[in-house]
């Protein structure tokens, strides 16, 4: 299993909220307490989106990743807000809650006329502390150009948010993770600061090495194993994996397993020791050492207050 795949699995990045958006200009939108990570894209004309600083332009076919609770999205940086969107509720500039009604379709909002922006938006809600890791790799607000790989994709993504029919849940929420999935890798592909253990993905080694510490993280894994796993010298190894991933193979194996617990400690009513085996510890009293090492409290402790 490799890295990505585990992050988006672990941290459940299936289920999307999917709207399109067909507006002719001048048109803004403000969404405030967004869900943890939107996915935006133009399909047709060109857009502005503003995260905090400057606002970023984005022209067809490009894409969007949002990590940010709030920004918002224009025909144009001088476009006035129009309206706020917080949670299923719309408000005016003002302040004041509106009910206007703007639906085209199920999925699709918006005037429909002539020369409009066609936006398409999708926002996640990820789970747990795996979903940190997986927010982490990405700034507030990382822009993927347009080009064919994603393009093709998009324009079923399009086509299907525009119908009604049964069924259609599972295909956008499939389409949506290949297009989720395809922007990743470019973004990390062209990213002049991407993800250690992307740029680690590379070397045979050190990637065969991630490999195996997702694929089984419960094993025992020791570095003269890993480096015997991957054809590398015990001492080639760990200097290999440190230079390119940023710490030594069992810190990393460590910080995973503690992430690992710590979501299951909140997702599951599994006894610590159980826990702690689920996570390649022999006894609950050595994994409680670590958890509390890595987390600053008890395991116990913790799924309190997770659980509360």
């Amino acid at each position: 299993m490799d890295v990505l795949t585990d992050l988006l699995h672990r941290a459940r990045a299936r289920t999307a909220l999917v709207r399109q958006l067909i507006q002719r200009p001048p048109w803004s939108v403000a969404y405030a307490d967004a869900p943890a990570l939107t996915v935006m894209a133009t399909l047709g004309g060109h857009a502005s989106i503003r995260v905090g600083g400057e606002p970023v332009r984005l022209e067809a076919g490009d894409i969007a990743l949002v990590t940010s609770r709030d920004y918002t999205i224009a025909d144009d940086p001088g476009t006035a807000e129009q309206v706020t969107i917080r949670g299923n509720r719309k408000y005016l500039p003002s302040g004041e809650p509106t009910t206007e009604h703007w639906f085209l379709a199920p999925r699709t909002y918006g005037d429909g006329l002539p020369g409009a922006t066609v936006m398409l938006r999708a926002a996640y809600e990820l789970h747990g502390e795996v979903s940190d890791r997986l927010l982490a790799l990405l700034p507030e607000l990382a822009v993927v150009p347009a080009g064919p790989r994603t393009g093709a994709t998009l324009d079923l993504l399009a086509a299907e948010a525009s119908r009604d029919e049964p069924g259609q849940g599972a295909v956008l929420n499939r389409l949506l993770d290949l297009v989720l999935v395809q922007a990743l890798r470019a973004w990390c592909a062209e990213s002049p600061t991407p993800p250690s253990w992307y740029r680690a993905l590379a070397d045979p080694g050190v990637g065969e090495a991630l490999r195996l510490l997702h694929g089984d993280p419960a094993h025992r894994w020791t570095v003269g194993e890993l480096a015997a796993k991957v054809g590398l010298s015990r001492a080639a190894f760990a200097a290999r994996f440190a230079t390119l991933v940023g710490e030594p193979p069992l810190t990393y194996l460590t910080g995973w397993r503690m992430t690992l617990a710590a979501d299951l400690l909140r997702d599951t009513e599994n006894p610590i020791a159980q826990v702690a085996r689920e996570t390649g510890y022999t006894d609950a009293f050595a994994f409680s050492v670590a958890f509390k090492r890595a987390r600053g409290v008890s395991p116990s402790d913790w799924r309190r207050t997770v659980a509360g």
